[in-house]
């Protein structure tokens, strides 16, 4: 009996010894929540807003050891920048003045932008006041 054609995504993983392809492994949200030190709802809210990769199978989330270092590297903090010492300028204009700061724009009394105003409260459904 001839064997079925291996489907393209299948052919680019890599093979066990006994020539059967090698699928990656597949994580559960709490065993990624788990290894991260979060909640297993954070991952699954990041999944289903798109904001971390992820496999879906059926409704499931399912993450591989790729998905796993791809959501590290996303939410890795950059190591804070060193702060570069001033050095003082020897007998120079620059060293004299004072650097200017940008004042924030005011706003003029005159702008196209209506004011907003508040709503009045609701009342409850059993008519008292709010």
């Amino acid at each position: 009996m001839p064997h079925p054609a291996i489907p393209p995504a299948l052919a680019r993983l890599p093979h066990r010894t006994d020539g059967e392809a090698a699928l990656p492994r597949l994580y559960r949200p709490e065993e990624i929540a788990e290894t991260l030190g979060c909640s297993a709802w954070w991952v699954k809210d990041r999944a289903r807003r798109r904001l971390i990769p992820h496999t879906r199978v059926g409704r499931a989330y399912r993450f591989t050891a790729d998905h796993l270092a791809e959501i590290i590297r996303i939410h890795e903090a950059p190591a804070p920048q060193r702060a570069q010492r001033m050095l003082p300028l020897a007998n120079t204009s620059e060293s004299t003045t004072t650097p200017s700061r940008a004042t924030p724009p005011t706003r003029s009394s005159t702008s196209s932008a209506p004011r907003l105003r508040a709503r009045p409260p609701r009342r409850s459904q059993y008519g008292t006041a709010a």
